[in-house]
């Protein structure tokens, strides 16, 4: 419905919107008109530029291309940790095997050293050397004397040798063939001139029982004096 303000005529709505369209249009075709140059550079503009193709195949063989390198990248990275670790675990083995290896060669060495040495047990003293005697009256009398003061025996050198001297004058192999003893049987005999039962009866423990030997002769006659007249020293005639 048209209606009228002061003479002039008011349009519909929709009358507006299509004049407004033709004025743009207009409008646009003034600009073509006016700068056609800037039209056909826009144009050759656009057609130079490449459509982008971009299929669902080509996009699955990209993405396929990329897990496989993934894939490879994942199983190179696999293999190297697993060669780490069969490096690492060589060297631990060898490094086990080195220290099973020293530890035996020190107790080889311990093994193979000598125990340390004992200390020496103290030499014990030297047993005394024998005491040598001449083979004579004088050697006789002084090897008898070490006797007899051994057991305890008392007796003195000139004592001995004074009686000595009378009985056999020296001589160990001395018998008396003619006196009381020997009509009984029993001579007188050695050094001192004993008889065979006094001289077993007083022998001295340690000399010989050779009735002849002059220093079993001389300790058994002083036993026998000690024990009937105190010792040696007091007999000065046969007794």
């Amino acid at each position: 419905m048209r209606s009228t303000i002061s003479g002039y005529t008011r349009l519909p709505k929709i009358h507006k919107f299509s004049v407004a369209g033709i004025a743009a249009t207009g409008a646009a075709v003034v600009a073509v008109a006016v700068a056609p140059h800037a039209f056909a550079a826009d144009t050759a503009s656009a057609s130079s530029v490449k459509p982008v193709a971009w299929s669902a195949e080509a996009f699955g063989e990209t993405q396929q291309d990329a897990l496989e390198q993934q894939s490879a990248a994942a199983v190179t990275a696999a293999k190297a940790d697993a060669g780490a670790v069969v490096v690492k675990a060589k060297a631990e083995q060898e490094r086990a095997e080195k220290q099973a290896a020293n530890r035996s060669t020190e107790r080889k060495a311990l093994e193979a050293k000598p125990a340390p040495a004992k200390p020496a047990a103290p030499a014990k003293p030297a047993a005394p050397a024998k005491k040598a005697y001449a083979n004579n009256v004088d050697g006789w009398i002084s090897e008898a004397l070490d006797i007899l003061r051994a057991k305890g025996i008392p007796a003195s050198y000139d004592g001995i040798k004074r009686n000595v001297m009378r009985e056999s004058t020296g001589n160990p192999r001395a018998i008396n063939g003619w006196d009381v003893n020997a009509v009984n049987g029993v001579p007188s005999k050695g050094l001192l001139q004993m008889i065979d039962p006094t001289f077993k009866a007083y022998h001295v423990e340690g000399t010989s029982w050779d009735i002849y030997d002059p220093v079993a002769n001389i300790t058994a006659a002083c036993n026998y004096a000690a024990d009937k007249y105190g010792s040696m020293d007091n007999v000065n005639s046969a007794y």
